[in-house]
């Protein structure tokens, strides 16, 4: 996964489509409740919803109705651990900052006092 948009679009299908059933959602509900984070067109979503299924996180069909399009959308194995995925990432990498914090505070310390020391 790439892009900001992808991700945005990819936790609210998390959301909306839970376990292995098959979910009707229309561009325009992502679009609008996408808005807070990023601005999207339906084109966009469109080339989204094509990238993520070639990147085996949904299945998807597109379903004709009197008020446009919808989406089929159906999680696969990988599109079902995203939110979980995400998670661990962001954790790993706050405790990756943290580490790094710490080992300049030691060698800042142990600078100091090899300073104190040969002086």
């Amino acid at each position: 996964m790439t892009s900001r948009n992808e991700k945005v679009v990819m936790s609210y299908l998390c959301k909306v489509c839970t376990g292995k059933k098959t979910h009707l959602v229309s561009p325009h509900d992502i679009a609008l409740n996408s808005s807070k984070k990023a601005v999207l067109s339906v084109a966009e979503i469109d080339e989204i919803m094509t990238s993520l299924s070639l990147e085996n996180y949904i299945d998807f069909v597109v379903s004709d109705s009197k008020n446009g399009y919808y989406y089929c959308v159906t999680l696969k194995k990988k599109g079902q651990t995203f939110l979980e995925d995400a998670k661990r990432q962001r954790k790993t990498l706050g405790l990756l900052v943290l580490r790094s914090m710490f080992l300049a505070t030691v060698s800042f310390v142990f600078g100091l006092i090899l300073k104190a020391i040969f002086k």
